[in-house]
């Protein structure tokens, strides 16, 4: 099935999966918040499929505006369930597809700390979860 997405569409995408970077930053900031982004923006940049394609294009034109992780969380956690309900809409497959893209990011992000992730971590990913599963 072929995704037909709008502009709008494809911003809420890259909102959920570059804020979704930008929030495991803050949480990973008593470790290396700069491992932490590295390591999940190179799992984005790995995405395939029509999310892949929507990733990867104008990914620097993302503007998440906030100073603290709150604010951050305001427009990202709700851009990710948004995301899944608009690609479900369209191909359960690539809203599959789009899930597991963020579920491997916070998996790199959380690989980037030595032993298991801090409770900050663990929490922003339940946080996470809970946004692609609503």
């Amino acid at each position: 099935m072929t995704v037909t997405l709008t502009a709008q569409d494809e911003t809420t995408i890259r909102t959920a999966a570059w804020g979704t970077v930008t929030l495991l930053s803050f949480a990973g900031i008593s470790g290396s918040a700069h491992k932490v982004a590295t390591d999940a923006s190179l799992a984005l940049n790995a995405a395939t499929g029509a999310v892949g394609h929507v990733i990867a294009d104008k990914a620097g034109s993302v503007k998440i505006k906030g100073k603290s992780a709150a604010a951050i969380a305001d427009q990202v956690l709700p851009a990710l369930t948004e995301s899944v309900r608009l690609l479900e809409a369209q191909d359960a497959a690539e809203a599959e597809n789009f899930r597991n893209t963020i579920t491997v990011a916070v998996a790199a992000a959380n690989r980037a700390h030595k032993g298991e992730p801090g409770p900050v971590m663990a929490e922003m990913t339940r946080k996470i979860d809970e946004a692609l599963g609503a």
